[in-house]
C-alpha cells in the first residue's frame, strides 16, 4: 500500500488533478465551441453531406432584400421578426475575407422586399412597412457607395422577387400589399420606366425566382387562398410565355434558391433540394443545423450559402450564416 505521507506522492497526486481538470475544461471548452455557430466555423469545413458555420451577420434579421456582385454578397434592410420592426440596415459579406462590412443604410426602413445585381449596381424593389408606399426602388452604387432613387413600381408590391435577364429587371408576383398578385413587372434601362409583362399564372408571393438556362423560373409560393405550391413555372422573355416546370418535390414557402452551372439549389428549414439539369430531377440534400426561413441563398467560389433568416419553432430571427460545398459537377 502506497504511503501517503510521502510527499513525492503528494506532488505526483496534485499534478494528476490539475491534469484532469485542465482535461475537463478544454473537453468541455470544445463541446461549448462546436455547438456555438459562431465558434464552430474555426472547427468545421463543410462537405458536400453536412452544413458547417460561416461567420455570423452583424444583425439578426429576415425577409431581407439581398444580391451577390463580384463574388460579394449584400444584404439590406428586412425585419426582426418578434417586433415586426422593418430595417433600413446594409451589410456586406465578402467570402474570400470571411467577413461582414456595415455599408451605409438605406434612406428608408422596410422588409420583404426584392434584392437583385442589376447593371452593377445591387437593387432593392419593393417592400412593406407603416412609413414607404411599396412602390419605392432603390439602387446602390458600390464604387461611389451611396443609394439612389430609381424609377418607382407601377403598384405596391412586397413579398416579391426580382430577377435580372436580358438586360432588364423583372419583378414578379408579390402582395398588392394584401392580396396575393400574378403582375410581372419589366425595368428598362433606357426607358428608366417600369412596363408589364404577361402575368404568372397564379397569383404568387412568398415565392423565389432565379435566372436559369436563359430563362426564369419561379419556385413554389403561397395563393390568395394560403395554400403553398411545390409548382415551378417558367418564363420565355422572347416569347413572354410561362410554361410549368419541374415541380418541387414538396410545396415551399419562403425559400431560398441559387443557381449553380446546370444546377438550382432551394434552401427552406429542415429542406434543402437540388435540381440537377442531368438528368433533370429534383433530389435531397443535408439538412442545416439551424432550420430558417425567409433567409438569403447564394452560390459562391463552391459554396452555397445560407444566411440569416427566422427560426423554427422558436420564430425568432437569427444571424447564422451556414455553408456547404458543392460539387465541381456543378458548374459544369
Amino acid at each position: 500500500m502506497p504511503n501517503l505521507s510521502d510527499p513525492r506522492l503528494k506532488r505526483s497526486l496534485k499534478g494528476a488533478a490539475v491534469l484532469l481538470v485542465v482535461a475537463a475544461l478544454v473537453f468541455v471548452g470544445v463541446r461549448l465551441a462546436t455547438s456555438d455557430p459562431e465558434s464552430a466555423s474555426r472547427f468545421e469545413t463543410p462537405g458536400e453531406d453536412y452544413w458547417a458555420y460561416a461567420p455570423r451577420m452583424p444583425h439578426r434579421r429576415s425577409y431581407t432584400a439581398s444580391a451577390e456582385l463580384d463574388g460579394k454578397v449584400y444584404v439590406a434592410s428586412g425585419m426582426v421578426g418578434e417586433s415586426g420592426r422593418p430595417l433600413d440596415l446594409v451589410e456586406r459579406f465578402d467570402p474570400k475575407r470571411n467577413e461582414w462590412t456595415s455599408l451605409p443604410t438605406l434612406p428608408e426602413a422596410f422588409s420583404a422586399a426584392a434584392g437583385a445585381s442589376y447593371n452593377g449596381r445591387i437593387w432593392v424593389v419593393g417592400g412593406n412597412s407603416e412609413e414607404v408606399s411599396g412602390r419605392q426602388v432603390y439602387s446602390y452604387d458600390v464604387a461611389k457607395g451611396n443609394w439612389v432613387s430609381e424609377a418607382p413600381l407601377p403598384a405596391p408590391r412586397t413579398n416579391l422577387t426580382a430577377v435580372p435577364l436580358g438586360g432588364k429587371l423583372y419583378a414578379i408576383g408579390g402582395l398588392d400589399p394584401v392580396e396575393a398578385a400574378r403582375t410581372v413587372f419589366v425595368y428598362d434601362p433606357r426607358a428608366k420606366k417600369w412596363s408589364r409583362s404577361t402575368p404568372l399564372p397564379k397569383a404568387l408571393h412568398a415565392h423565389a425566382s432565379v435566372a436559369f438556362r436563359g430563362e426564369i423560373w419561379v419556385l413554389g409560393g403561397r395563393l390568395r387562398s394560403g395554400k403553398i405550391l411545390k409548382d415551378v413555372w417558367i418564363y420565355n422573355a422572347k416569347r413572354k410565355t410561362w410554361r410549368p416546370g419541374p415541380a418541387l418535390p414538396e410545396p415551399l414557402e419562403t425559400l431560398g434558391a441559387a443557381v449553380t452551372g446546370d444546377r438550382i439549389d432551394v434552401v427552406l428549414e429542415s429542406t434543402y433540394f437540388i435540381y440537377e439539369g442531368r438528368p433533370g430531377a429534383w433530389r435531397r440534400g443535408p439538412s442545416q443545423n439551424i432550420p430558417r426561413h425567409a433567409l438569403a441563398v447564394y452560390s459562391i467560389d463552391g459554396f452555397l450559402y445560407a444566411m440569416g433568416g427566422c427560426i423554427v419553432p422558436q420564430l425568432e430571427d437569427s444571424s447564422v450564416v451556414e455553408k456547404i460545398a458543392i460539387s465541381p459537377k456543378a458548374t459544369q
